[in-house]
């Protein structure tokens, strides 16, 4: 486990942050509706999607809420009653966990309470994955840091830079790795409210964090905007049919989607280079596209060069075009012909 100040975390064998690639999560939220056959399933297209971990979320709803909490637009019942219906056991995360290590996957889970995250890590998950509505529950965050030191990746949904600036500076105290994840919590969200410009700015306000992007758009192009800025960890919802019900249904892609998802940041994170150079690949295409210097007449030895006589044109392999202006006012040492590429041996 790495300490808050080098901006990289460890999951298992892997490493986050720095000049690793963008670690990918797929987030099935509770889109198995209580089904340990869809869960698995999940599990199965995450790992065939080339997708990082898969994530789930451990909810015992006595421990995290009242009976009677309002109730979001997504949701189609009370939100006590929806988990207490479709919420996985503990025993059916050990069981979706050792799926995962069996398959070479990460199995990844929110604790949504003080209580579930103890029963996490009693069946030993290595990393906390936190929610945006608990970014800001600091007793809660502190308490699990000093029982658990496992690292936290945090979603930053609905909360302002001051906010994560206490949760940040209070987590910074133990010796835990720490992930923070812009996130926007609408369902889905506008694509002006995503600001995808807060990722660098969070890279240079949070140096010991690894910051990444938790998205919630029904598609995948703002994720390869994210890794283009900076994001090195990234959490998408995923769902088996998109014709399902539920309440993540609606910021949920398929795993035809996630594989295009993967396999567009992986192209990106290729892309990302920051040296402007003549590529190997492009030598050949740059002797002939490039523009050479040369004659509009014939001309003999000793003629001195006027702007007249001389044009560009490909290929690239005689005087770069760039050289036009030292070349008139030369005189010829040899004669040329109308249409002859240039030589710097044709000059005395």
């Amino acid at each position: 486990m790495g300490h808050c100040g080098d901006g990289k975390m460890k999951i298992g064998s892997r490493v986050l942050g720095g000049e690793a690639p963008a670690y990918i999560i797929a987030e099935a939220c509770d889109n198995h509706l209580g089904s340990m056959q869809r869960a698995r399933e999940m599990v199965l297209a995450a790992k065939k999607s080339g997708c990082d971990a898969v994530k789930f979320q451990h909810h015992l709803a006595a421990e995290e809420m009242l009976r009677d909490v309002p109730m979001s637009a997504n949701f189609s019942e009370p939100l006590f009653d929806f988990l207490e219906k479709y919420a996985l056991t503990i025993d059916q995360h050990a069981e979706l966990k050792m799926l995962c290590e069996s398959i070479g996957i990460d199995y990844l889970c929110t604790p949504f309470s003080y209580v579930a995250a103890r029963e996490l890590f009693e069946i030993g998950v290595t990393v906390f994955k936190i929610g945006s509505g608990e970014m800001a529950d600091i007793p809660s965050l502190e308490r699990m840091a000093e029982k658990f030191s496992l690292p936290m990746i945090i979603s930053t949904g609905m909360s302002t830079l001051k906010e994560i600036d206490r949760t940040y500076n209070a987590l910074s105290k133990y010796d835990i790795s720490l992930g923070l994840l812009n996130c926007v919590s609408e369902y889905p969200p506008l694509y002006e409210d995503i600001n995808l410009g807060v990722i660098p700015i969070m890279r240079e306000r949070y140096p010991g964090a690894v910051i990444g992007h938790s998205d919630h758009t029904p598609d995948i192009y703002t994720v390869f905007g994210a890794v283009a800025l900076g994001a090195k960890i990234i959490e998408k919802h995923v769902i088996l049919d998109k014709t399902q019900a539920g309440p993540d249904q609606s910021v949920s892609i398929n795993f035809v989607e996630m594989r295009d998802l993967v396999d567009g940041v992986r192209k990106i994170e290729l892309a990302l280079g920051d040296e402007k150079c003549v590529h190997e690949r492009e030598k050949s295409i740059r002797s002939w596209a490039y523009r050479s210097l040369v004659t509009l007449r014939h001309m003999e030895a000793g003629e001195i060069i006027r702007a007249s006589d001389i044009w560009s044109k490909r290929p690239g392999t005689g005087i770069p075009a760039a050289e036009r202006n030292r070349i008139i006012g030369k005189t010829l040492r040899v004669s040329v012909s109308e249409n002859q590429l240039l030589q710097w041996s044709d000059f005395e």
